[in-house]
């Protein structure tokens, strides 16, 4: 049986840092990749997750705050206001925690797994985690946020994580 489960990359892999490109057309092989996401996004004991994530520099995500699955295709927050500050974790950057300043409440454009249009008003962790994600098609990581004291103290880290990428791209 062949391999459907799709490997979560880490800090440190060039995919995560590339501008997704936006879908022309939505095929069932898209309706694929956004299902295995979501399955590893649960194996990884996610709440959201895109497509860069997984090596695909596609604009795909989907987030679940325990409401039910989001699938969706070239997402764009069109209406923003308000702030709320969390400690956001991802599971690109495994063990790392920052502080993330973000809009409490979202609107949000854009298309279903089978390419109807779809508007989605979200606040409090659901518009978080659409922002979250919506940075990752943009190449910006939680890292990026991270204040000077942060970065000294989790340099460490990121090394040993960027280590980690390189030799997941060894044969």
């Amino acid at each position: 049986m062949p391999e459907t489960r799709l490997k979560i990359k880490v800090f440190g892999d060039p995919v995560l840092r590339k501008k997704a490109k936006p879908v022309k057309r939505i095929t069932a092989k898209h309706r694929e990749i956004l299902s295995l996401m979501a399955q590893s996004m649960y194996e990884g004991s996610g709440i959201g997750l895109a497509a860069p994530q997984v090596g695909i520099s596609e604009q795909l995500i989907v987030a679940d705050t325990g409401e039910g699955l989001y699938k969706l295709i070239n997402p764009r927050i069109v209406k923003a206001q308000g702030s709320q500050v969390n400690q956001e974790g991802c599971l690109s950057v495994p063990g790392i925690c920052v502080k993330v300043k973000r809009a409490k409440k979202i609107k949000l454009e854009a298309q279903d797994e089978f390419g109807l249009p779809c508007n989605i008003e979200a606040e409090g962790l659901l518009a978080c985690v659409f922002q979250h994600e919506i940075d990752h098609l943009k190449g910006k990581l939680i890292v990026d946020y991270a204040t000077l004291l942060d970065k000294i103290k989790i340099v460490k880290a990121l090394r040993e994580l960027k280590k980690k990428a390189k030799h997941e791209d060894l044969p």
